[in-house]
């Protein structure tokens, strides 16, 4: 139970330093609360409703990966270095894949909801 406690104390920790310092992380943090509501106006399965949220949450969380990969390559130099620009681009990468796929999946929603499938 102590480590539990632990973990979420670090994770509490990780959650307050992002919102903190991304604007990218409040921004889809925003957008995850926004989400959750029309999730379940889009949808009336769970099973979609949790798929429309947990794509949503999956942008959140590989927005957190990246921010902690930037931190890191920040502070192992701040010189610039082809390498870790590299590594930088391949995290953000990753956020724009995760974009795109959870804007896929809610264009899909809507579009089921409009013709009235959903």
């Amino acid at each position: 139970m102590q480590r539990w406690m632990h973990a979420a104390a670090c994770t509490w920790r990780g959650l307050l330093a992002a919102w903190r310092s991304e604007v990218a992380f409040r921004e889809e943090t925003v957008v995850l609360v926004l989400a959750i509501p029309a999730a379940f106006l889009l949808a009336s399965d769970p099973w979609r409703r949790a798929a429309l949220i947990g794509v949503t949450l999956l942008v959140i969380i590989v927005e957190l990966i990246n921010t902690a990969i930037e931190k890191l390559c920040d502070r192992v130099t701040t010189e610039q270095d082809a390498q870790i620009a590299r590594v930088k681009d391949m995290g953000s990468a990753a956020v724009g894949l995760s974009i795109l796929f959870a804007a896929a999946l809610w264009l899909m929603a809507l579009a089921q909801a409009l013709m009235g499938l959903g």
